[in-house]
């Protein structure tokens, strides 16, 4: 047999077993797992294989291979006919990727496309179509149905074809809209992919109602015993003047978040039956009616002019036009989730949706079904954290003096590095000060880490384990940096006055017992030392809760960046060239690349929200502590993880090149080089990085360029300021030194 002969055979072979076992579109398996209510873990542990095997399957970045693939097409052919896709009716064959997508779908597509062009800022003429075909009529009611249109749509190429995209028929518009009035004076739908619905709605409770009733608004859960995303509606100033609202609030308004009860607006909601939620009409305004069922019964309201969207994490999206908005937050609601408030309620919430607290019950002898705990949720009720776990003014500490300063032995402080020294006399004589940032570093500190999913339990003199989440006191002051573990059985001797200590925020040596979570603890024994616990809240009741909300927000991210030209796979050098400028390529995508990055960061905050005015005094309760994902040892964990993360990859720089960082601000690290790029310092060699180094690229935990200045600029800085331990990490970004957090 010819080389050819061999090659063709090869791949008819390959072509017999995909036709054999027929495997439906990546994101169809992730809707078929979560619909039955399995973990990547039960489906990994059931074809023997890894997890990240079948996070990758669900990705599509790889495919199974024989034998496994048989065996996971068997599966997903048992789960699509127990849970076909919404819309697919009749339709069970796990082949098919659903049904052709309706010209909403279509346009929708094009949302997350790198370089797509927004739809025109028009208003569409009443009822009317522009080729090749309008989306599908809202149903019809008593008031004039709405229509659509696509501006500036394009007609499919002859000869080719699209794959079909499965669509639920109750969202087939899209998460939201952008709701606007025209130059003719008639309101606007913009949704996503350029679609553009008329709205009939007159009054406030009407555009609720048409958006209920009519205009195919929503997401469907991502979770299987989650619920559908509520529609959202983003309402421009034009809209707010059509609809009697004011375009801006006053400052008594902007303080309390809301309008007052007795508005007009409020009032015309109250007569209609619907109710606002505890924080009332403001920038996030929910309007809803009791759930019947499963009905939905309520819309989220987004008003940029009421400062909805803060431009420290959305930019510039409250001015762009209304088909330019909607492109943002489509985006960012496609691959994240349909936001529902701040960057950061929305990280919150994302955690909920992903791990509901509760599920349906299997069916009685009579086929009803009851409400119960949903296994590695967080459930319904809150907990209460331990003593060293609360912040000051915790309902836990009412009985501690009015004074009193808890310390390191009373209390928990896991917080992100700010840390920073003079540099050496051999420092000072290199050109440069460069700056390299982590990606998404908390997110990476999230990743695979266990938490706990309860309350915790108090222990004496435990003996101290790795795998168990929980607050530990112990005495620390004995790990010496100049002397640690950096691999098994390799030690390592490094110049400890040049290092920060892994165990404190300002990188100082704990001087006796302190408070710290797990990852911290355990640190200290892969250094190479012992350590004996004196007593630890630990948490029996466990799991990985964060892994699908780091996924999701992982893959949110790199498809994006992906979108701007930085893709996962490229060379250093290539990754460099790639970082720079790339926010101009597409500043809309830059947006929601800004986003994505504040939703990792203000949802891990949220874990431990402090009271926000309301008359709060110290050692009483506050709202957040209301809510079972008020909780700050995750919180801990995640930033305690992250800080180590970022230590151990230091160490072993240090231990491999003698180099040593000159200032730490959180993700942030700054080093002394001859060379103006990380090239320059970071030891690559035949492209490889460092193991357990420092690594370019673009995923979670690797690291890109931040900045450089010259080292003339880091003394002229400090010596102005008067300040030899002045964090220049913070500036190192553009030079400018201001207050502001330059951090990621």
């Amino acid at each position: 047999m010819s080389d050819e002969e061999e090659l063709f055979s090869a791949v008819d072979a390959l072509l017999e077993q995909a036709v054999r076992d027929p495997l439906p579109e990546p994101a169809e398996r992730k809707r078929l797992r979560e619909a039955a209510g399995l973990t990547q873990d039960q489906v990994a542990g059931a074809l023997q294989t890894r997890r990240e095997a079948v996070g990758n399957w669900e990705a599509g970045r790889t495919e199974p291979r024989p034998p496994k693939r048989a065996a996971y097409a068997r599966l997903l052919e048992g789960l699509a006919a127990r849970f076909p896709a919404p819309g697919a009716a009749g339709n069970t064959s796990t082949a098919s990727a659903g049904p052709t997508a309706t010209p909403a779908r279509e346009a929708a597509a094009q949302t997350s496309a790198p370089h797509t062009a927004p739809a025109p800022h028009t208003a569409p003429a009443p009822h009317t179509a522009p080729a090749p075909a309008a989306a599908p009529r809202p149903a019809a009611t008593s008031r004039p149905a709405s229509t659509s249109r696509r501006p500036g749509a394009k007609t499919a190429t002859p000869g080719k074809t699209t794959a079909a995209v499965a669509v639920d028929p109750r969202f087939a518009h899209g998460p939201l809209a952008v709701i606007d009035v025209g130059a003719d004076r008639k309101v606007v739908a913009y949704c996503t992919g350029g679609l553009v619905l008329d709205v009939p709605a007159k009054s406030i409770p009407a555009l609720v109602d048409w958006t209920l009733q009519e205009a195919k608004l929503g997401q469907p859960k991502l979770s299987g015993p989650g619920k559908d995303a509520d529609p959202l509606l983003v309402l421009t100033e034009s809209a707010l003047e059509r609809y009697g609202l004011p375009t801006t609030l006053t400052e008594e308004e902007r303080l309390a978040g809301r309008l007052p009860e007795g508005h007009k607006v409020i009032k015309q909601l109250a007569r209609a039956e619907w109710k606002l939620t505890k924080r009332g009409f403001g920038p996030w305004a929910r309007i809803y009616r009791p759930a019947k069922g499963s009905e939905r019964a309520c819309v989220q309201l987004c008003i940029p002019s009421w400062h909805a969207l803060d431009s420290r994490h959305w930019g510039t999206a409250a001015q762009l036009p209304p088909a330019e908005l909607a492109r943002v937050l489509g985006a960012y609601a496609s691959r994240v989730m349909t936001p529902c408030g701040s960057t950061a309620v929305t990280g919150l919430e994302l955690m909920t949706a992903l791990h509901p607290p509760t599920r349906a019950s299997a069916p009685h002898a009579d086929g009803t079904r009851h409400s119960e705990h949903n296994p590695g949720s967080l459930g319904k009720d809150p907990v209460d954290p331990a003593p060293c776990e609360a912040p000051d003014g915790h309902p836990l500490l009412a009985d501690l003096p009015r004074f009193h300063i808890r310390g390191p032995g009373e209390k928990l402080l896991e917080e992100a590095y700010d840390w920073a020294r003079p540099m050496t006399d051999a420092e000072c004589t290199l050109r440069h000060l460069v700056g390299i940032d982590v990606n998404m570093a908390f997110a990476a500190g999230a990743n695979g880490l266990i938490v706990g999913l309860g309350a915790p339990t108090h222990v004496k003199a435990p003996v101290f384990d790795p795998k168990l989440p929980g607050s530990w006191l112990v005495d620390l002051s004995h790990v010496d940096l100049s002397r640690v573990k950096v691999g098994k059985d390799m030690w390592a001797d490094l110049d400890a006055g040049l290092l920060p200590s892994p165990f404190t925020p300002k990188g100082e040596r704990p001087d006796g017992p302190a408070w710290y979570a797990t990852p911290t603890v355990a640190y200290a024994v892969e250094l190479g030392y012992d350590v004996a616990p004196i007593e630890a809240y630990v948490r029996y009741d466990n799991g990985r809760y964060l892994d699908a909300w780091y996924q999701r927000l992982r893959d949110a991210y790199l498809a994006t960046m992906a979108d701007l030209g930085v893709d996962a796979d490229l060379a250093p050098a290539d990754f460099l060239a790639a970082m720079d400028g790339y926010q101009e390529r597409d500043p809309q995508l830059a947006i929601v690349v800004s986003a994505i990055k504040a939703t990792v960061k203000g949802g891990l905050g949220k874990l431990r929200e402090r009271p926000r005015g309301e008359g709060w005094r110290p050692g009483e309760s506050w709202r957040a502590l209301a809510r079972p994902t008020w909780r700050p040892d995750i919180r801990a964990a995640v930033i305690s993880r992250t800080r180590i993360n970022l230590h151990r990859k230091i160490v072993k720089h240090a231990a491999f090149t003698g180099q040593y960082p000159v200032a730490i601000l959180s993700d942030c690290v700054v080093y002394a080089a001859n060379g103006e790029s990380p090239l320059d310092f970071l030891p690559y060699r035949d492209g490889k990085p460092l193991p357990g180094g420092f690594r370019l690229g673009v995923n979670p935990g690797l690291v890109k360029h931040e900045g450089t200045q010259t080292v003339l600029w880091g003394e002229g800085v400090r010596e102005q300021f008067d300040a030899p331990d002045l964090n220049l990490a913070r500036y190192i970004k553009d030079g400018t030194v201001t207050d502001a957090d330059n951090g990621e």
